[in-house]
């Protein structure tokens, strides 16, 4: 949330900016979401972790947060803080039920609302509790199940729901944003089928976590839109590895992490040595949705609440399974064809190929292969590497595509390839990709004008 004020949850107005150029189209091929009732409990912790909070919103419909664990923010800011909160956003934060209840049904319901003159309430929750951070060698993890605000289009235009995390030393300060750090698990704007998630640290503007972007990707929901369904949004911050490091996911796949090595090692201590506490709310306005066209105006539709199921807080103090693990990828080291998530109309065979092993193989038109949680990182890559090798007849050729998240995406980038002299006869072929930066699941894709085989693939890998 960069605010150009410098204070929290300014939602990163320039990397907004950014993805509007470039990445709005990006989607992670992120898991359906659980078909499971609205009313929904956290579930039990795997095995190896422990839960540290939870809250399933059960009480009667129409009353407020349990106080002893919530406290409200009221107003347009913080006291002695910055005004709109320091975001722009123009809506009054209250603590009355109109904007902050429970439904009866165990959820939580945050409900931004316009009177008669025009101006905005909405709701703004956090913990009382400031300590969430994972152990020495161990790892946190803190989800919630959500559905956003159900309004889309210009009905929907300056809504901006949130599920984040601010640095504790923020409380009661006030004016140390960023450098004691924002964990962004969910933002929204403007009823796009978007999750945008960050890392705000360092200084700003500027510095170096390119203030007031943060660290950022961003992902889609499938299978139902973020609006119409719920899903489940969590971070997980890891102390068990040899680099600590952030990891975002969208019903349980990761799609963008942030690593201790990304930035030095004062701010990244800054931003971490210290617990953080949570916050929902729904913002009405502000630097983010203005990036995206806008609002409020007389358009939009108040009174669409973001419904939150349960938040639950995990740990564990290490040799804990991760819930669920996926990918961890390094896109610059060779990623072996044959290790793919899944795949249609490929066979694997032993290769010849130097350092042995096996490759993929009968590939032709139309078919492919995933691999998940292909980790980019801060600095785009913006080369392809394959190792193929081709017996095709005389004629036949076809591409080598990569698409990212979704088979439906536009190819980012592609080689064609014909005979290489043999099936087994190998090279590294090279292909430009548009600048890639975050983590996602990488499709390796097979187009051709003829029906037949065209290409073995041994390995892969991505250059800056």
């Amino acid at each position: 949330m960069s605010a150009t004020s410098g204070m929290p949850r300014p939602r990163p107005l320039r990397r907004a900016l950014v993805a509007v150029a470039a990445t709005l189209g990006l989607a992670a091929a992120a898991a359906t979401a659980a078909t499971v009732p609205a009313d929904a409990s956290a579930p039990a912790p795997p095995s190896g972790w422990t839960q540290v909070f939870a809250d399933d919103f059960d009480g009667p419909a129409g009353s407020g947060v349990d106080t002893a664990d919530w406290q409200y923010d009221t107003g347009t800011s913080y006291p002695g803080g910055a005004a709109n909160w320091g975001t722009g956003e123009v809506e009054t934060m209250t603590s009355g039920t109109g904007n902050v209840s429970l439904d009866g049904n165990g959820n939580l319901l945050i409900t931004p609302r316009r009177d008669a003159s025009g101006n905005w309430t909405s709701g703004r929750i956090e913990t009382r509790r400031t300590d969430f951070q994972p152990p020495a060698g161990g790892k946190l993890r803190v989800q919630a199940r959500i559905q956003m605000p159900n309004v889309t289009g210009g009905a929907a235009k300056g809504y901006w729901p949130a599920f984040w995390m601010l640095g504790a030393p923020f409380r009661g300060n006030y004016w140390n944003w960023p450098g004691v750090g924002e964990l962004d698990i969910m933002e929204n704007v403007q009823g796009l089928n978007t999750d945008w998630a960050t890392l705000h640290c360092g200084t700003s503007p500027g510095g170096p976590c390119n203030e007031t972007s943060g660290i950022g990707g961003n992902t889609t929901c499938t299978g139902s839109t973020c609006q119409a369904g719920f899903h489940t949004y969590a971070m997980e911050w890891d102390r068990s590895t040899g680099t600590e490091e952030i990891r975002f996911y969208l019903d349980g796949v990761n799609f963008h992490t942030v690593r201790a090595n990304q930035v030095d090692a004062t701010t990244w201590a800054n931003a971490t040595n210290h617990g953080y506490f949570i916050i929902f709310d729904v913002a009405m306005g502000g630097g983010f949705p203005a990036a995206f066209g806008g609002g409020p105006d007389g358009g939009t539709e108040p009174g669409h609440p973001m419904t939150v199921d349960y938040v639950q807080v995990l740990q564990t103090s290490g040799g804990g399974t991760t819930p669920p693990p996926s990918g961890n990828r390094d896109a610059y080291s060779a990623i072996q064809a044959e290790s793919y998530d899944s795949q249609s109309g490929t066979g694997t065979e032993t290769t010849t190929d130097t350092g042995g092993g096996q490759d993929i193989g009968y590939l032709a038109n139309g078919d492919w292969a995933l691999y998940k949680g292909v980790n980019f990182g801060s600095t785009a890559a913006r080369q392809f590497y394959a190792r193929v090798a081709s017996g095709a007849a005389n004629g036949v050729s076809g591409l080598v595509e990569v698409r990212l998240d979704s088979r439906g995406n536009a190819p980012v980038g592609s080689f064609a390839v014909g005979d290489t002299g043999g099936w087994q006869s190998w090279r590294t072929v090279p292909a430009n990709v548009g600048a890639i930066t975050g983590t996602h699941d990488v499709y390796l894709t097979f187009t051709s004008g003829q029906p037949a085989d065209f290409v073995n693939v041994n390995w892969f890998d991505f250059g800056h």
